[in-house]
C-alpha cells in the first residue's frame, strides 16, 4: 500500500491564534465588545455557559448579594474555609489594583495566562452573542473554576442579583448582606425593590441567608415565593457586641469570646454573623471548628475597608460609595483617637447619590480634594463641585485631574497630626494603595 495515495487521511486542524496574547489587550478590548457598560440580563451568558458546560459545577456554590459587604462577607467565607482545609474558589469585584484579583484559587490570585486562556475560550464559544465587560469576567471565573478540582465556590454578584450574570449559577447557599439605596437606576428607587432584586439569588429547598438585622420585608416575601429556607439576623440567628468580643448564637450553636473582625469597625460583626450563619448550614458536609473561626477573625483584614495606615499623616482608604457606607465610614472615624484635621481625597462615579455622601462626610472634613477619575462612568469635576458646594467653603475644595496630584496636594497640605481620608470608589482606593506602595 506504500505507492498509495493518502487520501482518506483528514487534512490536518488548523491551530487558530488567540484574538489577543496580552490581558490588558483583551481587558480593552472587552470594555468596547457590548455597546453599553452595564446590561442586566442572563440570556447572553447562559447561551455561552451552557455552550462550556459550565452550568453544572462539582462544587459547592455560595453567592453573595447585598449593597454592602458583599466583599467583607466573600473573604470572611474564603479565609475560614480554606483554612479549615477545603479547596476554595473566589470571584469577587470590582479589583482595585489588578484584574487578577477577581479570581482567586486557595487564596492565590490567578495568573494572567490562565484569564487569556479562559477569555479565548469564551470567545470562541461565544460566536456572534455580545458580552459585557463584566459576563467576560463572570464566565472567565466559571472556567476557570471548572478546570481547577474546587470544594467551594464563593461568588459576589456584582449588580443586584436576578439579573446579574453570577446568577446563571443556582447558589447552594445565598448570602444577602445589606440592603440599601444604590444603583437606583438599575434596581429601583427604594429598599423594598433593592431587596427584591437582591434576593433574587434565592434557590428552592435551599438556605437563603440574610444578615441586614432589619430587611425589607421583600426579602422574606421573595424567600417564601421561592421557596428557599431563610435564615434571618434577628430571628433565626443573632449577635451581640461585648467589650472586646462577640457572641454568636443560632438554634443550634452559640459561639462565645468572638475577635472583632477589622480594627475601630464594629459593622464588620455584623457581616461576620451572616458568614457564620451561612457556614452553619453546610456544617453538616463543610464543617469549620470554632478555633479556626476565631483564628480568622483575629487575623481578617481587608484592603480599602478602613484601612489604615500609619505614618506622619495617617491614611484612611475606604472604598465607600453611597450613603449607608459612608455613613459606616464616618461612624468609624469619630471613634478614632483625637487628630488635627482631616484632609478627604474623593472621586466618584456619575450615578451616584453625591450630595448623601457629601452630606454625611462634612461631619469629619475640613479639607476636600475632588478628583474625576479615569472611568467613562466617572463625576466631573463640576458635577461634584457643586453638589459638594452646598455643604462647605468652597475655599476648603480643591480639584484636581488625578489621584495621585490630590494625593501629592494633600500630603504637602497636611501639617502635623492631620489625617487623609481616600474614598468615593474602587478607582479612587486602587490608585491610592498603588500610590501608597510606590
Amino acid at each position: 500500500m506504500s505507492g498509495t495515495p493518502n487520501t482518506l487521511l483528514a487534512p490536518p486542524v488548523p491551530v487558530l491564534n488567540p484574538r489577543f496574547t496580552c490581558l490588558a489587550d483583551w481587558l480593552a478590548w472587552q470594555e468596547s465588545l457590548h455597546f453599553t457598560a452595564i446590561e442586566l440580563g442572563l440570556d447572553r451568558c447562559n447561551k455561552v455557559a451552557q455552550r462550556l458546560d459550565l452550568l453544572q459545577p462539582d462544587s459547592k456554590v455560595i453567592s453573595v448579594s447585598g449593597t454592602n459587604g458583599k466583599g467583607s462577607s466573600a473573604a470572611m467565607l474564603d479565609a475560614m474555609l480554606r483554612k479549615a482545609g477545603y479547596r476554595v474558589g473566589t470571584y469577587t469585584s470590582p479589583h482595585l489594583s489588578r484584574y487578577n484579583e477577581r479570581i482567586c484559587i486557595d487564596g492565590k490570585q490567578v495568573t494572567d495566562a490562565q484569564l487569556c486562556a479562559s477569555f479565548d475560550r469564551i470567545d470562541r464559544a461565544r460566536g456572534d452573542i455580545s458580552l459585557t465587560y463584566f459576563e467576560f469576567g463572570t464566565l472567565a471565573a466559571l472556567d476557570i473554576f471548572q478546570h481547577a478540582q474546587l470544594d467551594i465556590v464563593i461568588l459576589e454578584v456584582g449588580l443586584g442579583g436576578r439579573l446579574d450574570a453570577v446568577n446563571i449559577l443556582d447558589a447552594d447557599v445565598a448570602l444577602v448582606v445589606t440592603i440599601d439605596l444604590d444603583h437606583e437606576k438599575w434596581l429601583g428607587y427604594d429598599r423594598d425593590s433593592i431587596g427584591r432584586e437582591k434576593a433574587g439569588i434565592f434557590r428552592p429547598g435551599r438556605p437563603a441567608v440574610c444578615s441586614d438585622p432589619a430587611p425589607p420585608q421583600s426579602i422574606a416575601a421573595c424567600a417564601q415565593e421561592t421557596g428557599a429556607r431563610l435564615y434571618q439576623a434577628g430571628r433565626d440567628f443573632s449577635s451581640a457586641l461585648q467589650a472586646n468580643s462577640w457572641i454568636w448564637h443560632c438554634a443550634d450553636s452559640v459561639h462565645a469570646g468572638l475577635p472583632k473582625p477589622g480594627v475601630n469597625n464594629n459593622r464588620q460583626v455584623q457581616n461576620a454573623a451572616g458568614v457564620l450563619m451561612a457556614l452553619e448550614t453546610l456544617a453538616a458536609e463543610f464543617p469549620v471548628s470554632l478555633e479556626t473561626i476565631k483564628s480568622c477573625l483575629r487575623d481578617f483584614r481587608l484592603a480599602g475597608r478602613f484601612q489604615t495606615i500609619p505614618g506622619k499623616n495617617p491614611f484612611i482608604l475606604d472604598v465607600a460609595h453611597n450613603p449607608q457606607a459612608v455613613s459606616a465610614l464616618v461612624e468609624n472615624v469619630k471613634k478614632l483617637p483625637g487628630f488635627g484635621e482631616t484632609h478627604v481625597v474623593i472621586g466618584m462615579l456619575r450615578d451616584k447619590n453625591h450630595d448623601a455622601v457629601f452630606r454625611k462626610l462634612t461631619e469629619v472634613a475640613d479639607h476636600w480634594y475632588l478628583v474625576e477619575l479615569p472611568e467613562e462612568r466617572a463625576a466631573g469635576l463640576a458635577e461634584l463641585g457643586r453638589a459638594l458646594e452646598k455643604y462647605t467653603d468652597v475655599t476648603k475644595i480643591g480639584q484636581f485631574n488625578t489621584v495621585v496630584e490630590a494625593l501629592s496636594a494633600a500630603e504637602t497640605c497636611a501639617g502635623a497630626g492631620d489625617r487623609i481620608i481616600v474614598t468615593g470608589s474602587f478607582v479612587t482606593v486602587g490608585a491610592a494603595l498603588d500610590y501608597l506602595r510606590s
